[in-house]
């Protein structure tokens, strides 16, 4: 096909004769209306009706009573851009602005909201303070459209798979709540010694006994509980486009390695910041929230690594004690409290080493019960991690087919 013509490289076979789409402005097609329309705040619910957001169903609304949609846009802040898909007799957040069709029978909205998706908005932010966008100010973009029956076949098939993205994402997050009741009943909680659930082969064997946290750390091991550098000592003019990974805050996710935000730095500044290296498989524990004192544990595939001010490597004796029963007792409600507790600071909570250092822990006098309580949990978390996953390759395979969907304009 030529790459001039508004013609998708996906069709639907009933389509593949009815020729180019016709360019339009998006204000051809749409009409917005402020939020300042006498309605009320919009509810997002765990059931309902499905609210479509950038990250599939953000949540539901079963609060309606005129059965009318609309496409909101957050029109300023952090999420400015950010575009959901709502029903509802309430209308918008005083953030948002409400965008609809101009003739329904035309220009469906489902299909339209799809269509936004593709519209980058990134270009129309304005604003050095708080970013903020209008209307008017996309209402100009180029868009490409097809006729009707084309548009609601799009659309329909968007939100089946939009469907099955909020069905896994569903599943993973009952996984995580199932994670978080199993947490609290293996672990003893505030003031007890004991567990509320305990493997039947160690109900016999009595109260778990204090030790504080670097109690666990491998003396074997030279720098097994250290903090990462000063500011001064690893600088933006360190970093490089390739070397060794350097572990960001922001890396640090709340049980999870987050591996996104990716910057390096030469192995010379590696050597020369040697007691603040981390390697793969070591627990690394945030000085800063949200939430403060949060861990995980670095990957296989990061041999080596270099952490960044606000990180914390901590090294388990893995013949004392079960390193995976450790990462999972710091990220467990007790603990968390307890840091959070022991942190400093009013608007951003932070821990320093040595108070955590001597941040008390629980655990049981057997290695044994240590690493049945370890397989437990690591069983879910593979299972939760391969939902993540799952959900990630289906929206991987929606932006795909939304490419291929619709046509791509030149300029």
């Amino acid at each position: 096909m030529s790459k001039n013509k508004l013609i998708p490289e996906l069709r639907f076979p009933e389509f593949e004769n009815e020729g180019e789409w016709e360019s339009k402005l998006l204000e051809e097609i749409t009409i917005s209306e402020s939020s300042n329309m006498a309605l009320n705040k919009l509810v997002l619910k765990s059931e309902g009706y499905p609210v479509y957001g950038a990250d599939s169903v953000v949540g539901y609304i079963d609060d309606f009573q005129q059965n009318e949609k609309y496409i909101s846009i957050v029109k300023d802040g952090s999420g400015v851009g950010r575009l959901n898909l709502c029903q509802s007799h309430s209308s918008i957040l005083g953030t948002l602005a409400c965008i609809k069709s101009k003739n329904e029978k035309q220009y469906h909205l489902d299909w339209i909201y799809y269509l936004l998706n593709t519209v980058d908005f990134s270009v129309y932010v304005k604003g050095a303070g708080i970013p903020h966008i209008y209307y008017s100010d996309f209402k100009l973009e180029n868009v490409s459209v097809p006729k009707a029956q084309e548009q609601q076949k799009i659309a329909a098939c968007l939100s089946s798979l939009d469907e099955v993205i909020a069905a896994h994402s569903q599943r993973l997050e009952a996984l995580k709540e199932h994670k978080k009741g199993l947490m609290q009943n293996l672990f003893p909680q505030q003031g007890e010694k004991v567990p509320k659930y305990r493997f039947k082969e160690f109900e016999n064997d009595g109260e778990w006994v204090e030790i504080p946290l670097i109690e666990t750390a491998n003396k074997k091991v030279k720098w097994s509980f250290t903090g990462g550098p000063f500011g001064s000592n690893l600088m933006a003019s360190d970093y490089t486009h390739d070397g060794l990974r350097i572990i960001q805050l922001q890396n640090i996710g709340d049980g999870v390695f987050n591996d996104d935000n990716k910057i390096y730095a030469s192995i010379e500044k590696a050597d020369e910041l040697l007691s603040c290296n981390i390697y793969a498989g070591d627990i690394i524990i945030s000085k800063m929230g949200d939430p403060v004192g949060r861990a995980c544990i670095i990957p296989e595939y990061l041999k080596r690594c270099i952490m960044a001010s606000d990180g914390i490597r901590l090294v388990v004796d893995e013949n004392q004690y079960s390193k995976y029963f450790i990462y999972s007792l710091i990220n467990s409600k007790r603990i968390r409290k307890a840091i959070e507790k022991k942190a400093t600071g009013s608007t951003r909570k932070r821990i320093g080493l040595d108070t955590l250092r001597e941040l008390e822990l629980i655990v049981p006098k057997s290695m044994l019960e240590q690493q049945k309580i370890a397989a437990c949990l690591s069983s879910l978390d593979a299972l939760i991690s391969a939902q993540a996953e799952k959900i990630e390759q289906l929206k991987l395979h929606k932006k795909g087919l939304m490419q291929g969907l619709f046509p791509k304009i030149k300029d």
